[in-house]
């Protein structure tokens, strides 16, 4: 979130007028991101470092098929 408590996606910063945001928690913390950067938190979590914090850590979802 901003400044000016306009809910903006932690990846792509567009706002909740632009598009579709869904909430989410880590490590304690409230983060939001919009429904065409949360495959990068599914599969790509370390693209989110700096974003959110401990992001470089994350794995990505694991893969059966």
């Amino acid at each position: 979130m901003n400044e000016t408590n306009t809910l903006t996606c932690l990846n792509c910063a567009r706002t909740e007028a632009q598009i579709p945001l869904v909430n989410l928690r880590y490590a304690g913390q409230e983060a939001w991101i919009c429904s065409q950067c949360l495959p990068t938190l599914i599969h790509k979590p370390q693209q989110l470092a700096g974003k959110l914090a401990g992001a470089e850590g994350m794995e990505a979802a694991p893969h059966d098929h």
